[in-house]
């Protein structure tokens, strides 16, 4: 599997009770690897996946970092370095309480600075599957790569999933424009937010229903209710929530969407795919940051 998208350091400061403004709140505070696409390649390849590669664009100033965590994790980075940019960087505020809930100030820096001359088909040889994280679509040069990565991949026959990303980036870009791009995939897999955001319409099952008229599969994540698979206009599967003990909720729709599409790759179908999506997400919440525990 190829997963194209952003590369990211996170600083996770977990605290308790509302930010004190204008003076100290104390925190947890970590810096460990990030970005939804790195993310998502990981958990792919801790779920099972046996050849995940990621292409990705960094500062010079964290390459060697990334490239560690990565290969640690069983992924082959492919990343490209940023002449004059340096690595994305996202504050991640989490809520220490029950529902672990985080609020994220993004500098996104060389991540979405890929461009189409870092595009070459020869990435997609040997590849059976296709996953762009929605953030390449929020600038004008990773939206011209995405756009390259998935006409190669269409030509071939590769199948693509698309992960929408953000609601705050999604209400700036356009919904329409979105859409658009996400007529060419194969699968969409947005949150709940998403998915209504994308319609118009306040109710998870309705927007993914609605959604699955435009793109073949829809996977919808329900965060603590667990997902839904629509296609053809209809919800054809509810799945629940895998138990967890939430201590940060960082990264686990990526932690679903690489579980998913492991089990995908694996020969499942999209409902036991899905379940194998919510375990992956149970346990990234599980966990501070957003990455999987590293490899033996």
């Amino acid at each position: 599997m190829l997963v194209v998208g952003d590369v990211i350091t996170d600083v996770v400061a977990r605290h308790r009770g509302p930010l004190a403004g204008g003076t100290d709140t104390a925190a947890v505070i970590r810096t460990l690897p990030g970005g939804a696409g790195a993310n998502v390649a990981c958990w792919a390849a801790h779920r099972g996946c046996p050849d995940v590669r990621l292409l990705g664009r960094v500062g010079a100033d964290a390459v060697t970092w990334h490239e560690r965590e990565l290969t640690a994790a069983g992924v082959r980075p492919l990343l490209v370095v940023d002449p004059s940019e340096a690595t994305g960087t996202v504050v991640c505020l989490v809520d220490n309480g029950a529902a672990a809930e985080r609020t994220f100030l993004t500098d996104s820096g060389a991540s979405l600075r890929l461009e189409p001359a870092d595009w070459s088909d020869t990435l997609l040889d040997g590849v059976a599957r296709l996953h762009l994280s929605g953030y390449l679509l929020f600038s004008r040069p990773s939206r011209a790569l995405a756009r390259v990565a998935l006409a190669a991949a269409r030509a071939r026959g590769v199948p693509v999933s698309l992960d929408p990303a953000s609601t705050g980036f999604l209400k700036e870009f356009g919904v329409g424009r979105f859409l658009e791009f996400a007529d060419g995939v194969d699968v969409l897999l947005p949150s709940r937010d998403e998915a209504c955001l994308l319609t118009g319409v306040s109710d998870g099952t309705r927007a993914a229903a609605e959604l699955s008229h435009r793109v073949p599969l829809v996977v919808a994540k329900q965060g603590a209710e667990g997902a839904l698979v629509a296609r053809a206009g209809e919800v054809c599967a509810r799945i629940p929530a895998a138990p967890a003990d939430p201590r940060d909720t960082t990264g686990a729709g990526d932690a679903f969407t690489g579980g998913f599409l492991a089990a995908l790759l694996r020969g499942a179908d999209a409902v036991s795919a899905a379940t194998q999506g919510c375990m992956a997400g149970a346990r990234a919440v599980e966990r501070v940051g957003g990455r999987p525990p590293a490899r033996e």
